[in-house]
């Protein structure tokens, strides 16, 4: 048994050294690039980005996927990739604050709007007091979620907040809603629970399960500030290969793959 763990341990090792070695090699290719993109609908987005941009412009876009908000930034901060696309600018900015991250906006992608959804109830009408409402944990999408909530009416947060207010930041639930946070990727499950009313999700998260803008109850406004972003770091934002990943990215043909994969739910941001 210690052997067979001991040749799994080697074998991954040995991928992940490989991986890594394939990406130094080509560093320095003017044709190369890697970008960091969450696992899901988005994934298949780039992926059109990354057809246009080796069919249109001769870029080799080596796409890494991942699962959660955190690693894209670490990576790229590291210089273990070249972009990323998965955050809007309160996330960016919370994160270059925080962590001292030295990256730069280069370009729009889509706004991906926050809905409320329920399979236990059809509207707010329905909504009773003391139900248990899910938003996501992270600070800016948390914050985001409970925006939402006081443009329904359903919490009061004090003056001033900015963008990114806390559950700290209520200063009224009159109905005494249960707020509970949670990870972004495990908000679509909640919604079986038989304690759980409503979970404010992210339409990429959203999309991942077969739901739409018109399935939630109440949908965050089309106007939203929370459009994501293509991010570099501040001292590759004008290398050509970045330059000539966003117009691949800017593309009618990306456009129309996200309208397709999110049902309506992705709007242009550029």
């Amino acid at each position: 048994m210690r052997l067979k763990i001991f040749q799994i341990f080697v074998i991954c090792l040995a991928s992940v050294i490989l991986f890594n070695s394939c990406g130094r090699r080509r560093k320095n290719d003017p044709n190369y690039i890697r970008v960091a993109v969450v696992l899901g609908p988005e994934y298949i987005v780039a992926k059109t980005a990354q057809k246009v941009a080796k069919e249109r412009y001769n870029l080799d876009v080596d796409l890494v996927t991942l699962t959660d908000y955190v690693v894209p930034n670490t990576l790229l901060d590291q210089g273990d990739i070249d972009a990323n696309v998965f955050q809007h600018v309160p996330y960016l900015e919370n994160q270059m604050k925080e962590r001292g991250y030295k990256l730069a906006v280069v370009g729009n992608a889509f706004v991906y709007p926050l809905a409320g959804y329920s399979k236990k109830i059809k509207s707010l009408d329905e909504l009773k007091d003391g139900s248990t409402i899910v938003i996501p944990n992270d600070l800016t999408n948390g914050g985001r979620a409970l925006l939402l909530m006081q443009k329904q009416g359903l919490i009061k947060l004090r003056d001033n907040v900015g963008f990114i207010p806390k559950v700290t930041d209520i200063i009224e639930n009159p109905r005494n809603f249960k707020i509970v946070e949670l990870e972004a990727p495990q908000l679509p499950r909640v919604l079986d629970d038989d304690k759980v009313t409503i979970a404010i999700i992210n339409n990429t998260f959203a999309a991942g399960v077969g739901l739409t803008l018109q399935d939630g109850i109440f949908v965050e406004e089309k106007d939203s500030p929370y459009v994501n972003v293509i991010v570099s770091r501040e001292d590759n934002k004008d290398d050509d290969r970045v330059k000539r990943f966003v117009k691949a990215f800017q593309s009618d043909e990306v456009a129309e793959t996200a309208n397709r994969e999110f049902k309506g739910g992705a709007i242009k941001g550029w």
